[in-house]
């Protein structure tokens, strides 16, 4: 029989809600179990969350990874298998997220970064995360996979619907827009493979020079790891760049020390990743039976890692609802994961954010929440809805 239910993460969508109860399980209950779902663990302490990612013999990811699933089942590499089977997806990947390569996209994602606000800007504001939040990062993942620029909108609009879908457990259109997104997938591998182009420049040549015991990756894998990456990239911007425009709505001086010194950028995106860290349903099971702070854990029970509670941690963080720059243990966050399932994107990520921010605070003398907003529901945490009415900046 299973332990009665320690919380419900549907109780309540509202962020600083959600986070509050994570925080009284990490101090009462930090091995924690709820119904919802079919039933999982939740872990919120730092040094757990930490232990279970780093150890991905014990923690595996190729049953549940993450709560609540994908209706179909559907398993696709790299995040739903486990090594050696994930290895060289995850290598062919990486290759493509060099620094030096990432840097070369810079001046391209300003000008999309531009071109997206612009109809915000000259409304006189807009919902930052379902707009602006929602087409910028389409453009960051056609840059990177080396797309037709006619496919950003459609991936922003196709992907924007799936997720929608996907929250609510909609399996037809669940299924509909994820069909999309793979015939997307599909057209690049097949042009891939009359043209491909440098490995180090185009994640689906990568994908297609591996070589795993000398075959080729299975082609439907292959096709299911590029229909991830179109997707993987589209799910927390919106969050992230939401909640933290609820900071700096609620912090006109943050606004203006960061439009003085946009140097401070990098350090502050940091810290927002921190504060603002939008997963909480990503999950392992065990390969045998677990005990962890008086909890039996067994084989088959997803266990999600909270990384948007363990990012809270006093225990590692001082102040942790707080904004603090250049924080001493800021290197300590997990907003992209820990271990060998850590986000291969954190790189195309943090330029992606820093210029998003950047641009917006650039693009304005200010910036305040106009409305209502809405947060998300597992697995995400966090802003999906922002309303916010800006003060374009004077023209130079």
């Amino acid at each position: 029989m299973s332990p009665a239910p320690d919380f419900d993460p549907l109780a309540s969508d509202d962020p600083a809600e959600a986070l509050a109860a994570y925080g009284r399980l990490r101090t009462g209950c930090p091995v924690a179990r709820s119904d919802a779902y079919g039933g999982f663990w939740a872990l919120t302490r730092h040094a757990d969350v930490v232990a279970a990612a780093s150890d991905p013999r014990t923690f595996l990811s190729s049953v549940r990874a993450v709560v609540p699933s994908d209706p179909r089942g559907l398993r696709r590499p790299p995040p739903n298998f486990d090594a050696p089977d994930h290895t060289p997806y995850r290598r062919a990947l990486d290759r493509t997220l060099q620094r030096a390569r990432v840097s070369r996209l810079e001046p391209r994602l300003r000008e999309h970064a531009r071109r997206e606000l612009a109809p915000m800007l000259a409304a006189g504001g807009g919902d930052v995360a379902q707009e602006f939040g929602a087409r910028f990062p389409a453009w960051v993942t056609a840059e990177w996979l080396n797309l037709p620029d006619d496919t950003a909108p459609e991936l922003a609009a196709t992907a924007t619907e799936w997720v929608r879908a996907w929250r609510r457990m909609d399996r037809a259109v669940v299924d509909e827009t994820s069909g999309r997104m793979y015939a997307i997938a599909r057209d690049l591998v097949e042009d891939r493979r009359r043209r491909p182009r440098p490995v180090t420049e185009d994640p689906a040549s990568s994908l297609l020079s591996e070589r795993p015991g000398g075959e080729p990756l299975d082609p439907e894998h292959l096709v299911g790891a590029l229909r991830q990456c179109l997707v993987v990239g589209m799910v927390a911007p919106p969050i992230l760049l939401g909640s933290i425009c609820v900071t700096l709505s609620e912090d006109p001086h943050l606004q203006a020390r960061l439009r003085a010194h946009p140097e401070l950028l990098p350090a502050a995106v940091e810290e927002f990743l921190r504060l603002h860290t939008p997963y909480r349903g990503f999950a392992r099971t065990v390969a045998h039976d677990v005990e962890l702070h008086g909890r039996r854990i067994v084989p088959g029970e997803p266990v999600t890692l909270v990384y948007a509670a363990a990012n809270r941690d006093p225990a590692v963080f001082d102040e942790p609802d707080a904004f603090v720059l250049d924080r001493p243990t800021i290197t300590e966050h997990l907003a992209f994961g820990r271990g060998r399932h850590r986000c291969a994107g954190m790189p195309l990520a943090r330029l992606a954010l820093r210029v998003a921010l950047g641009e917006l605070l650039a693009g304005t003398s200010g910036l305040a929440v106009d409305g209502p907003t809405e947060g998300a529901r597992m697995p995400e945490l966090g802003h999906v809805s922002v309303p916010l009415r800006v003060t374009p900046a004077a023209p130079h």
